[in-house]
């Protein structure tokens, strides 16, 4: 058989696609910006063409430009609820001093004319000095009818000039390696539980012993964000009942911003906080703390707003200095920097882009034992910033400055339903950094409630069955304290009346994720095995129906570990 240059260079190109994750050739026209700027298009701008370039020999220059969105763009053909990869490269001629965005984001028109954006890729703080960076990133077309599309790149505050080159838009996700872990479920089994092996000795009869096996508290933690006004009004005691009853983990929802414990500077105002905190751990519940550093413009205090240098090095070193000790033994996690990704503003105002590095230095130091969080969004219930998350992750983990994990939020889009594949994907690509991944502010929308529920599952469905997800919590339950209402909710209602997200939940936490079992003695020949979910467990033994109450036992499956039960009947 004899194969032509041509069919080999073929089959290469074909493979390459394969190995890839693509499935389809580039759709965009003079993507390698070799053949002049047509058919990009710069609205009220300047494009030139020019000789510097990523790869090949030319790119495109953004010129001139009066907005963040503007730079260059195309129009393409994409289909209808289909999945599509994005990349594309981009380097800065300026940065005016102070981090930039660098995003692709594609433009939908409608047939009444509205439109729709979705940001498929996007890379944060972004400086000269970076040189070319990559932007890549997967997303799905709407499933509702649009007549244009129009791929942007953009980001960089107006009259900064950039240039881009190497663009690609192709049907088809880039799926990242599963590691023998699926999306839909079928691992928990693998990953959640171990065996518990039973063996039973001594006298009696088999024919009327049962042996019950029952757990009594899940270790996995789920949890809730917490409001602390709430929690401590002495009035809405079913709201602390409900925390108290169904989550092992919490997270204050504000009561430990810095917003919230120093509006004004030098006036503290931990004591609810605390109070919260205190009174959670008296039910066994376990505390994520968040956050130190909001590094987002609008949530920055105007009295910080007003420092600069050394002063304000000095204030936020004080600041988290005194999260600490106000905190130190009471939590188990700290988000350090919240949305970093989205916002920079110490980084900015200090003109120093390492300067997230260095909070979490100080936070380390200060205190070697709590975790220490990295938290953003638009990186698993969204696609646009994964990629640069994991960049941020390796860039934080290598300086050795004490990060632990990454926290994800999960803000589902109104009516979407969770796609458990694209969920899977994504944490598939954060676990590249080799640290674990907490789900930190899970929640869906829908006023459909069985809808709410079925998003709920498949949500909660895909990440508990990944390996790297540590822990999940909600961003709230209660349609009166949840900052999308009765759309989002498990409880309604001044009495918390469960809704169909709610027992659908609850049907997961404290049946389907929890394991009792029962086996008459006569059925097993006095040994048997049990695969059950990690947590604390009681053995209980009854002859004739009745418990025998000094053969009661307690113990504690642990991860990657079986347990062996010991019955002596008398």
């Amino acid at each position: 058989m004899t194969i032509t240059m041509t069919a080999v260079l073929l089959l290469a190109g074909l493979l390459g696609c394969v190995s890839g994750g693509r499935v389809g050739p580039n759709l965009l026209t003079n993507g390698d910006f070799e053949n002049g700027t047509d058919p990009w298009q710069c609205w009220n701008h300047q494009c030139i063409f020019t000789d510097d370039h990523y790869s090949g020999s030319h790119g495109i220059e953004s010129h001139n430009r009066g907005y963040a969105w503007q730079g260059p763009s195309q129009f393409v053909q994409l289909r209808q609820g289909q999945d599509y990869s994005v990349d594309g490269f981009m380097k800065l001629y300026y940065d005016a001093g102070r981090g930039q965005d660098a995003i692709l984001e594609l433009e939908f028109t409608y047939h009444d004319d509205s439109k729709g954006y979705i940001k498929a890729a996007a890379r944060s703080n972004i400086r000269v000095t970076d040189g070319w960076i990559h932007l890549k990133g997967n997303f799905r077309a709407p499933d509702r009818a649009f007549k244009t599309t129009r791929l942007y790149f953009q980001g960089p505050q107006p009259h900064i000039n950039y240039v881009v080159d190497d663009a690609a838009l192709r049907e088809g996700q880039d799926a990242n390696t599963d590691h023998g872990f699926g999306s839909s479920g079928e691992n928990i089994d693998k990953i959640r539980k171990s065996d518990i092996h039973v063996s039973v000795a001594g006298n009696g009869t088999s024919d009327d012993i049962e042996i019950k096996i029952v757990q009594t508290r899940k270790s996995f933690p789920f949890g809730t964000a917490v409001a602390a006004p709430r929690y401590l009004d002495s009035g809405l005691q079913r709201y602390r009942d409900f925390i108290h009853a169904h989550f092992n983990w919490a997270v204050l929802e504000n009561a430990l911003k810095w917003t919230e414990v120093e509006p004004n500077r030098g006036q503290y105002n931990y004591q609810p906080a605390l109070d919260t905190i205190h009174g959670l751990r008296e039910h066994n519940i376990k505390i994520r703390a968040h956050n130190m550093v909001w590094s987002v413009d609008q949530f920055v205090q105007s009295w910080i707003k007003a420092l600069w240098g050394q002063e304000l090095r000095t204030v936020v070193k004080d600041h988290i200095h005194m999260d600490i000790d106000k905190t130190r033994g009471l939590v188990e996690h700290w988000d350090v920097n919240n949305e970093n990704l989205h916002g920079w503003w110490y980084q900015n105002r200090l003109n120093d882009p390492s300067y997230n590095l260095e909070l979490f230095r100080m936070a380390h130091e200060y205190d070697p034992v709590v975790k220490l969080f990295l938290n953003d969004y638009n990186v698993v219930a969204w696609d646009g910033s994964t990629n640069d998350y994991l960049r941020q992750a390796r860039e934080v983990k290598n300086a050795n400055v004490g990060l632990y994990g990454m926290g994800a939020q999960c803000h589902f889009g109104d009516e979407e339903e969770p796609n458990v594949n694209d969920i899977n994907n994504r944490l598939n690509t954060l676990s590249q950094a080799g640290v674990p991944i907490w789900i930190t502010e899970l929640d869906v929308q829908s006023w459909d409630e069985n809808k709410r529920a079925d998003s709920y599952e498949k949500a909660l469905t895909a990440f508990y069955n990944h390996p790297n997800v540590e822990g999940i919590l909600f961003w709230g339950f209660w349609d009166q304290s949840h900052w999308r209402g009765e759309k989002a909710a498990l409880v309604k209602g001044d009495n918390l009346e469960l809704t169909a997200a709610g027992r659908r939940v609850l049907d997961l936490f404290e049946s389907r994720w929890m394991t009792e079992v029962t086996k008459p003695l006569a059925d097993v020949n006095g040994q048997f095995t049990v695969r059950g979910f990690h947590g604390d467990y009681e053995v209980h033994v009854y002859r004739n129906g009745h418990e025998v109450p000094e053969l009661m036992q307690n113990f504690t499956l642990e991860k990657n570990s079986d347990h062996t039960v010991t019955i002596n009947l008398p």
